[in-house]
């Protein structure tokens, strides 16, 4: 078994990542100047997050599902077994690019907007 190391990441609240407690404002573009270690790091987090193809699958069935949330028995068929999709479903909450809320026995899941746009922003070269 391999060690891995726990990083705390952000949670994205309205355009602006919060971080035990404080409120960090989000990356500039990248064309605006060489990014901080933070910013670098911060936005690192979520491009790994979605750097595996299996989360990029869920996360766009998500964005893609009618209404913008989907539940996680919609979103299951991704070719892994559903502990794997829990996992994967995790890390991508724990990257702040999703939230999820439980309905009776079902969780559902909703892309964090400020997040993408977040993202979006930053590699904007028209900056």
């Amino acid at each position: 078994m391999s060690k891995s190391e726990v990083v705390e990441l952000p949670v994205i609240q309205g355009g602006e990542a919060v971080q035990g407690g404080d409120v960090v404002p989000c990356c500039p573009p990248i064309t605006a100047g060489e990014l901080s270690r933070a910013d670098a790091e911060r936005m690192a987090a979520m491009f790994k997050a979605l750097s595996d193809p299996v989360r990029l699958r869920l996360f766009s069935k998500i964005a893609a599902h009618p209404g913008g949330e989907a539940c996680v028995c919609d979103i299951a068929d991704v070719g892994v077994s559903q502990p794997t999709v829990s996992h994967h479903l995790k890390k991508l909450r724990e990257a702040g690019l999703l939230t999820s809320e439980r309905r009776g026995t079902w969780v559902y899941y909703r892309v964090a907007p400020s997040v993408v746009a977040a993202m979006s922003a930053m590699l904007d070269l028209r900056g």
